[in-house]
């Protein structure tokens, strides 16, 4: 293993005390989906449109720990090859063992290396590092070697600790360094104790009960937690100075529904808000939103042309899929890609089994789903599902 970042080897023997995500392993692919790990449905939301046949798709999961991201990344796009690394070999077993009892660790491929080494491993459609950079001592040298990793119009996805909804966090993590308390199983149960002794009313144990106890209800979930040796965190100032060195192109949060000023505005502070450029749009909200504790977001390598499908005829020549992430199809009611509520008229259910039956069929083909007495015409129902995320559009080939 390449010691590639000062924090690797504490980092490293962490992991290989609790290794993390500490998720039970279980026989049969992993339940339910997370769109974020599915590289046509990700892809579509940072650009608006499916992506390009890759044969075969190459993922990257940079920082696989246990290998529940792997798992996922595997069974959701089905024939791709998968790389997966991390900096502990304790981690790694139980990632190898997970995949072969989800019957996905064929094609995968297990490296126990630094996020740092990750273009020596090949360039990639698609990297997943997941709450991994922050932990280093060096972010930005990790970045720089994802961006380097991510092959041209590929993407990027990653997860950052946030100070914001953390203060709690940080504060209880300063007092047990200052205690000495070990990252092991006695440190973790002197730190609950003193968590737990903490006056009933102190903002600490009381944040903690209500908002991280049920995170954290494991062992290995509380270290990483509390007991972490490498941790840093951001706001959204220094986060965009990050991102901005690394040559990447910011191309949005992965948790949009966070950021909606309408979840906390209404009325004229609503209206004043939308006025603003979208940058300060977010620190508004990041100053209004104290349960913000992490920026999930995805970043790309260029070419990455952006369709909005505002064109009838580009529309309707182009080809459609239904969205790979939908929890309950085909059904009139569903669950979308954030598992909200979904009602389909009987026109929508009508056309979306048309597409699933015909994903290479031409729009214009389709039958118009129109109903009597139902003015919505077919360009219409599709920019509907198109906006709800319900399909996936590709423009004709050349």
């Amino acid at each position: 293993m390449a010691t590639a970042d000062g924090a690797t080897p504490q980092v490293s023997a962490f992991y290989n005390t609790f290794p993390y995500p500490p998720d039970p392993l279980q026989d049969g692919p992993p339940p339910g989906y997370n769109w974020r790990w599915c590289y046509a449905t990700a892809y579509s939301h940072c650009t608006g449109r499916a992506p390009e046949p890759h044969h075969p798709l190459r993922i990257l999961d940079a920082g696989c720990g246990s290998g529940v991201s792997t798992d996922y990344l595997v069974h959701l796009n089905p024939g791709s090859q998968v790389t997966a690394l991390d900096i502990s070999s304790t981690a790694l077993a139980v990632a190898k063992e997970r995949l072969g009892r989800s019957g996905g660790a064929e094609g995968v491929h297990f490296h126990c290396l630094s996020l740092v080494d990750a273009p020596s491993l090949g360039r990639f459609q698609l990297i997943n590092s997941v709450g991994v950079l922050h932990h280093m001592a060096e972010p930005a040298r990790g970045l720089a070697a994802l961006a380097e990793a991510l092959a041209d119009g590929g993407i990027l996805h990653l997860f950052l600790y946030a100070d914001g909804g953390r203060w709690e966090i940080h504060r209880a993590q300063h007092a047990l360094q200052l205690l000495g308390v070990p990252a092991d199983g006695a440190g973790v149960d002197f730190a609950r104790q003193l968590i737990d002794q903490l006056p009933e009313q102190n903002s600490i144990r009381r944040r903690h009960h209500q908002r991280w106890a049920l995170d954290t209800n494991g062992d290995a979930a509380f270290a990483d937690m509390y007991l972490h040796p490498q941790e840093t965190s951001y706001n959204l100032e220094r986060l965009f100075q990050l991102v901005e060195g690394c040559g990447l192109e910011f191309l949005g949060f992965s948790n949009p529904q966070v950021w909606a000023l309408h979840t906390l505005l209404q009325g004229e502070a609503l209206e004043r808000a939308q006025a603003l450029p979208q940058e300060q749009q977010w620190q508004l909200m990041e100053a209004l939103n104290t349960e913000i504790s992490h920026f999930e977001f995805f970043l790309g390598k260029a070419p990455l042309p952006q369709h909005t499908w505002s064109d009838d005829g580009d529309l309707l020549a182009a080809t459609a899929q239904v969205n790979p992430c939908l929890w309950g199809w085909p059904g009139l009611q569903l669950l979308g890609p954030d598992l909200e509520p979904v009602n389909l008229t009987p026109g929508e259910l009508n056309l979306l089994q048309s597409i699933d039956a015909a994903p290479d069929q031409p729009l214009q083909h389709m039958a118009d789903p129109v109903e009597p007495g139902d003015q919505a015409s077919l360009k219409e129902v599709v920019r509907s599902l198109w906006r709800r995320r319900l399909v996936l559009l590709r423009p004709p080939v050349g």
